[in-house]
């Protein structure tokens, strides 16, 4: 009886993960794949370049001050929900802005629908009125997942989606400064510069594979207010041992820890997201956000 070549069984290994990642390129969405999607959501998503679908349903009904300064939905009255795949194994991820009334029928329809409550919680201080923000997860069928979103949407005062105002206002903050300080190229969101930064490592749940712009992501987002100042809110996303060092960096900047606990339930690695607050020198805030980046294993 002849053995096999030792070579083989390798080879044979390479040929099935190869198949595999041409499998996985090969079922990338399409516009057709998405629309039963968007119209059980009642609303137009935009594909991420990680392959995600991702809503953004800003609370432009809030006039909601954080410390005496008004700010804008971009800032942080942005809900939004993003899904994995449009078929029957699809994830979903999402973020609602509530106000307190607001948080048991929303809560409700969402478990009524299948979604689950992964976290409600506040993201800043000092703000007027009372804002909670309610973090979801769903593994399903994508359809009947962004109906039950839809079905809890209906319990706000979310506003309908309108088309976005064009404008070509250059925002008021040298962003080339905020840039060279954070190291990263931000972009103009409706008047909000914004940083996205990804973790090294891959963060899975439920063992599914979680893309960046499903929330795992650290996010920065600056407010203009005048005279070179900007507001500044978001939050890290961190491992435990990362969580102090970055507390640390922070205060040492002037930048206040606004709150730190979890968004997600069955994460891996386990993660923390630390939400901060200033308003000062958009430059001097940007070199204290980037002190407390490199205490992360963020992606350069």
């Amino acid at each position: 009886m002849k053995r096999c070549c030792p070579h083989v069984v390798p080879c044979l290994s390479f040929v099935l993960v190869l198949a595999c990642m041409l499998n996985v390129r090969s079922v990338a969405q399409t516009s057709a794949d998405w629309k039963p999607v968007e119209t059980a959501l009642g609303r137009t998503g935009k594909v991420q370049p990680d392959g995600v679908l991702k809503f953004g349903m800003p609370r432009k009904d809030l006039k909601v001050t954080v410390a005496g300064t008004l700010i804008k939905p971009g800032l942080a009255l942005g809900s939004w929900c993003a899904f994995s795949s449009s078929g029957d194994n699809a994830m979903v991820m999402g973020d609602l802005v509530l106000v307190e009334d607001e948080v048991a029928p929303v809560m409700a329809k969402l478990q009524a629908g299948g979604i689950d409550i992964s976290a409600l919680h506040n993201h800043v201080l000092h703000e007027s009125p009372r804002v909670m923000y309610m973090h979801i997860a769903g593994h399903g069928n994508a359809v009947k997942l962004a109906q039950a979103i839809h079905d809890a949407l209906t319990e706000t005062g979310t506003p309908a989606e309108t088309p976005a105002a064009s404008t070509s206002q250059k925002i008021d903050l040298d962003t080339d400064k905020i840039d060279q300080a954070l190291g990263r190229k931000g972009k103009d969101n409706g008047g909000i510069y914004q940083f996205s930064v990804p973790r090294a490592e891959t963060v899975r749940d439920h063992g599914m594979e979680t893309p960046a712009s499903m929330g795992t992501s650290t996010a920065i987002n600056f407010q203009p207010t005048g005279g070179g100042k900007a507001a500044i809110t978001g939050d890290f996303v961190l491992l435990g041992t990362e969580v102090n060092p970055v507390i640390s960096a922070l205060r040492e900047s002037g930048i206040q820890v606004t709150a730190v606990h979890s968004h997600m339930l069955s994460e891996e690695p386990r993660l923390f997201f630390m939400h901060f607050w200033a308003n000062d020198n958009a430059v001097k805030l940007a070199q204290g956000l980037k002190a407390a980046l490199d205490k992360t294993n963020s992606k350069k």
